[in-house]
């Protein structure tokens, strides 16, 4: 009989990107929803309002325009912009998010380790919880891609 820990079932958790975006908003996001996590080159403090990624015009949303934490970093220059996939027939075929801060991991979730927040989500989230301490929303994916969809018909 071994005293050594019982490996962990890939199946017992989901593997989320974590991400921030604002000063108060992190997300959690399933890992098959992110086509790319972009590195951009900027002179600028701020994220472009569109990517050229891959022969692709991919707009980008950005919740933290007003909140004081940098997109791109001082030493360097650069930015994140997280480009999801989008669904067939909504217009944009990916659509990107500009990250914020260093809060950027990769992590399996298991059940014993979250607890749900309904009182903590915000308009764009489908759900939300606490991890670590730290409120994590789950975005409405489909929503916030026809937001970006009815943007781009507007302009």
């Amino acid at each position: 009989m071994s005293d050594a820990p019982a490996a962990v079932e890939e199946d017992d958790g989901q593997w989320c990107i974590l991400l921030r975006l604002s000063g108060s908003e992190r997300w959690a996001v399933p890992q098959n929803a992110l086509a790319e996590i972009v590195t951009l080159h900027s002179k600028s403090g701020e994220p472009p309002e569109e990517l050229a990624w891959r022969g692709e015009l991919v707009p980008v949303l950005d919740f933290g325009h007003d909140d004081g934490v940098p997109w791109r970093e001082r030493v360097g220059g650069t930015g994140l912009v997280a480009v999801f996939l989008g669904l067939e027939g909504e217009n944009c075929k990916y659509w990107g998010m500009a990250v914020r801060g260093t809060d950027l991991a990769v992590k399996q979730l298991l059940p014993d380790q979250v607890d749900d927040a309904p009182d903590e989500v915000v308009e764009h989230a489908s759900a939300a919880f606490t991890l670590d301490g730290i409120i994590y929303q789950v975005p409405d994916l489909v929503a916030l891609q026809r937001r970006v969809a009815a943007s781009m018909d507007a302009a």
